[in-house]
């Protein structure tokens, strides 16, 4: 019962994740990099460090942990949020050119499974004595290539969306939609956006152990992980606001309210996945099957829900009904490789 209770949790952060997009069409009039930048302020600052304050004890603090806790482990975690923002950044430009529903898809399908795999693998890598490799079960590994052939079979569908649909669908439903490009994107998205996990695994101490509730004794190590991935994202923004001549947008005050406000809810929505991952996983046995697919299983479910909302969208509009069945055959496997652990029991 607990193992359902903490899957139901995730699925809910997933579902906000999957539902973050969304608010993107209520912001008016500022481009791609000004609306990136502002959104992440809040999807990888504020929230975040409201999250993390969760884990502080009274009578201590974020700084004293900081300080004081292990400071190769916070700047490697931190290394693997910068390389996440990499990964961030361009899963942004894989739904620019695919779509949420494709673009979520592929990104967050190859994040999935080299995520749950590197995490373990360079865990091991810089601390032996630790037998992290033991955590690579056969039921995690199933659970993995369960999840990539979910993946798979909607990369099929999408490749199928791609050779169906007219120029005018296609710009209809996503206007810069680019198939070889957005997959390429995609492709390195998912592969840099692994290292959030890789990121977890390193920092997973950074808490004040017993003191620190464990439903939130990630989150300090997710903070580090998105400040690194902010600075990543606010570097390329802010050049791509000097190239395109878009510092303009920030001076817009008649559309700052709006703007600001549907940021900030895009923000909140993306921070939710991982905040909803640091409670489920407290219902689930430390180190145990469930606890390291817990993060594949995330973003299976993303992967799930962002294309419930591509259907809602009018993404697959204009496909065939043979096109559809194979994206709906995909969400299936999807949904049953987060019960992998539970049925090789």
């Amino acid at each position: 019962m607990e193992i359902l209770f903490g899957l139901l949790i995730i699925a809910i952060g997933s579902f906000c994740q999957s539902s973050s997009y969304v608010p993107i069409n209520k912001v008016r009039e500022w481009s791609w990099e000004s609306f990136w930048l502002t959104q992440g302020v809040f999807a990888w600052l504020v929230f975040p460090l409201l999250g993390a304050l969760l884990a502080v004890p009274e009578g201590h603090s974020l700084g004293e942990l900081f300080v004081n806790g292990d400071s190769f482990r916070i700047w490697m975690t931190i290394l693997f949020g910068v390389l996440w923002g990499v990964g961030g950044l361009t899963f942004g430009l894989s739904m620019r050119y695919l779509g949420v529903a494709l673009g979520q898809s592929i990104s967050l399908g190859t994040c999935a499974g080299l995520g749950t795999i590197l995490g373990p693998v360079l865990l091991n890598l810089f601390f032996p004595e630790l037998n992290a490799l033991q955590s690579l079960t056969a039921a995690v590994i199933w659970g993995v290539v369960v999840t990539l052939v979910g993946i798979a079979i909607i990369g099929v569908a999408g490749s199928m969306k791609a050779a169906s649909l007219s120029k005018e669908e296609k710009e209809a439903a996503v206007k810069d939609f680019n198939f070889p490009k957005g997959i390429m994107i995609a492709l390195l998205a998912g592969f840099m956006s692994g290292c959030f996990n890789v990121g977890l695994e390193f920092g997973k101490d950074i808490n004040f152990g017993e003191l620190t509730d464990p439903m939130f004794r990630t989150l300090p190590a997710t903070l580090l992980i998105t400040l690194g991935g902010f600075v990543t994202n606010a570097v390329y923004c802010l050049w791509q606001n000097k190239k395109n001549n878009t510092f303009k947008d920030y001076a817009r005050k008649d559309l700052w309210l709006n703007n600001v406000l549907f940021c900030a809810l895009a923000g909140g929505l993306w921070y939710s996945q991982f905040f909803g991952l640091s409670l489920g996983r407290s219902f689930f046995e430390p180190g145990g099957v469930m606890d390291t697919l817990s993060f594949c299983i995330l973003m299976a479910l993303n992967v799930t829900f962002s294309n419930v909302w591509g259907i809602v969208l009018k993404e697959w509009k204009g496909c065939s009904k043979k096109t559809i069945a194979v994206l709906l055959i995909g969400i299936v496997v999807l949904i049953v490789s987060t019960f992998i652990p539970e049925l090789m029991k």
